[in-house]
């Protein structure tokens, strides 16, 4: 049984088509619906991909669709649009968008993966040179450096102005080295 009723995760469907550049707004905790919401009445271009999440309480299955990258909405359009997700009083600040071809292909990558039905599991993208700390096991609360990450057979999928990424499972032979 559904906490609430699926929400639509993005407006219009050719989102990636558009060339209106991208914008990136921090919301609040736990508005980030709210801004769709807000965005879709006002046909403001947008994207919230979400996840399927499904608990087990007193006997009851419920599920829920909670957002990939908690705390951000990705919408599409001038100044005009920026000021409208400004209106709805749940942004705390705006990111601004360096490299558009970038996030409009990692964006593209994801809404692809979510129609064929891939279950997209949230990661913090670790790199190398990134400062980390061990939280688990006999070394945690060491700190340390990243100098090499990877997770055998799993596809990361990033979104890389937030250091963010979602994470794939793949059969090891499905998957190819790409080459330059």
């Amino acid at each position: 049984m559904p906490l609430l009723p699926e929400e639509r995760d993005l407006f219009p469907e050719m989102i990636f088509d558009l060339t209106d550049p991208w914008r990136v707004a921090h919301v609040r905790s736990r508005q980030e619906k709210v801004l769709g919401r807000y965005l879709a009445e006002r046909e403001v271009a947008f994207f919230l991909p979400q996840s399927e999440k499904s608990v087990v309480r007193a006997g009851r299955r419920r599920t829920s669709h909670v957002p990939l990258f908690p705390g951000y909405v990705f919408f599409r359009g001038d100044d005009a649009a920026r000021r409208t997700a400004l209106r709805s009083h749940v942004v705390a600040s705006m990111i601004e968008v360096e490299d558009q071809p970038l996030l409009n292909e990692e964006l593209r990558q994801i809404r692809r993966l979510q129609l064929a039905g891939a279950s997209l599991v949230p990661v913090e993208a670790l790199v190398t040179g990134d400062a980390v700390r061990i939280t688990e096991g006999a070394f945690a609360g060491y700190r340390g450096t990243v100098v090499r990450s990877g997770r055998g057979s799993r596809l990361l999928v990033s979104v890389s102005l937030l250091r963010k990424a979602v994470e794939v499972e793949f059969p090891q032979q499905r998957l190819r080295r790409v080459r330059a």
